[in-house]
């Protein structure tokens, strides 16, 4: 039963090691929140929130466009290989 003795301290190590990860982890984040809270208005005046909304804008109309060919594109293929189906068929 050796080891299962060493298992069962293997287990506890890595249990104390990773509280003790979780506790650093925590203060930081506390620092990093108490920071945000402290910065955070002054940093948000200075994003471009219509530059922004503008160039999503922009991407989405692209991007709607690209889909709209590709779909149209798509379906005109489609037909013709139904035409050449029926054709084969004798349809």
């Amino acid at each position: 039963m050796p080891l299962l003795k060493g298992v069962g301290k293997g287990a506890k190590w890595a249990g104390v090691m990773g509280f003790r990860g979780a506790k650093a982890g925590a203060k930081a984040s506390r620092r990093g929140a108490e920071w945000v809270a402290d910065r955070g208005e002054d940093l948000w005046e200075h994003v471009p929130a219509e530059e922004i909304g503008e160039t999503i804008g922009e991407f989405l109309d692209e991007a709607r466009d690209r889909i709209a060919d590709t779909v149209e594109s798509e379906i005109k293929d489609l037909r013709k290989a139904i035409k050449r189906q029926r054709r084969k068929l004798g349809v």
